[in-house]
């Protein structure tokens, strides 16, 4: 009898984040995909979840939902969950005592980046709390701990004990994205300037990107900017030298949203050097579209030859050569390392490390 992974899908219903949601949804897909022979996946969702990807062979829905499922699983307790071979897309997993040798049950988690570590004031005080408390119950019950570069899992490693446990996997653009075919009726409905570059970054480090676009004479679009943030990144964008009228603020954008603005963008820069996934450059290289980035551990495992990797005092320099004459030869670079990328390559070494263990 072939093996069953029990895949947890929390955020089918009650989105904490975005990107991971879209990450475990893509992930299952590639998991049933890629399913060795006689293998099945199954999946673990809250109350009130619906589980719509193809190929699922059961799905274990539980009496609480996501949010009481987080409280409930950070204290140990899991009734109803039961055993076999679990794989969490994220830290939300049923961290509890299980005997892997005897009873072949697994339990692995995922840590897409150390934000709540390294950046805890761009958090919620209470997720930052809660990923620190369920990293500490991974330490104590998590056979693997799945990571998305080596840069993260060198700085888990200062951060956990986790005494080789950790593995790297990476991940993808989400399935699908290309540039939509009504990429200018979008951009036009969210407002785009005819040229621009995008960014992401925090208030701290989107400086040297404002700078670029004024270098390159366009206008700043920034991705993923928090509620609220609008006025101070406005403020930032004209002390760095940028009319606050061309310094266009969005928060969360849809996949196709996002697709549309990358797609029509000059050039794509991300200031920040926190380590984890880069979401949004792995996207951008998707697109084609030049990617800069800050010189940093996780930007140099993914971007690589991608795009163009400068310390943080050369940002405004090669963003304005990015959009311009180095436009050309980026697009090619970004299009070539994207394909290092993919759910199906990701969903293989899934099983491979179920397999492992």
């Amino acid at each position: 009898m072939g093996a069953r992974l029990r895949v947890v899908l929390d955020q089918l219903v009650h989105v904490v984040d975005a990107d991971q949601a879209s990450a475990a949804v893509d992930l299952a897909i590639g998991l049933v995909a890629t399913a060795p022979s006689g293998c099945t996946v199954d999946a673990i969702v809250p109350a009130g979840a619906e589980v719509t990807v193809t190929g699922v062979s059961d799905v274990r829905t539980l009496n609480l939902g996501r949010r009481e499922l987080a409280a409930a699983w950070q204290l140990g307790i899991a009734p109803g969950v039961g055993g076999g071979l679990i794989h969490s897309p994220s830290l939300m997993a049923p961290l509890v005592r299980h005997d892997r040798v005897h009873d072949n049950d697994q339990t692995t988690v995922t840590v897409w980046d150390l934000q709540a570590w390294d950046a805890p004031e761009l958090l919620p005080k209470s997720a930052v709390a809660w990923q620190r408390a369920m990293l500490k119950r991974a330490v104590k019950h998590a056979d693997a701990v799945v990571v998305p570069s080596h840069a993260v899992a060198e700085r888990l490693s200062e951060v956990a004990k986790l005494r080789g446990r950790v593995r790297v996997i990476a991940g993808a653009a989400p399935r699908g994205f290309v540039t939509p075919r009504d990429a200018e009726a979008r951009r036009a409905a969210l407002s785009m300037p005819g040229e621009y570059v995008v960014l992401t970054g925090t208030a701290a480090s989107l400086d040297a990107g404002f700078r670029g676009a004024v270098a390159a004479g366009v206008d700043a679009v920034v991705l993923d900017a928090p509620e609220g943030a609008e006025p101070r990144l406005a403020e930032l964008a004209s002390a760095a030298g940028l009319p606050e009228r061309r310094a266009h603020v969005r928060g969360v954008l849809s996949p196709e949203d996002r697709a549309a603005v990358l797609a029509g963008a000059a050039a794509f820069a991300a200031t920040s050097p926190v380590a984890g996934w880069p979401w949004r450059a792995v996207e951008a290289m998707t697109l084609g579209t030049p990617v800069v980035a800050i010189d940093s551990g996780a930007h140099q495992d993914v971007i690589a030859d991608g795009g163009l990797l400068v310390p943080e005092d050369g940002i405004a320099d090669a963003l304005a050569a990015a959009s311009r004459e180095g436009a050309p030869r980026l697009r090619v670079l970004a299009a070539d390392r994207s394909r290092a990328f993919s759910w199906a390559s990701s969903a293989e070494r899934v099983w491979g490390l179920h397999a492992d263990l």
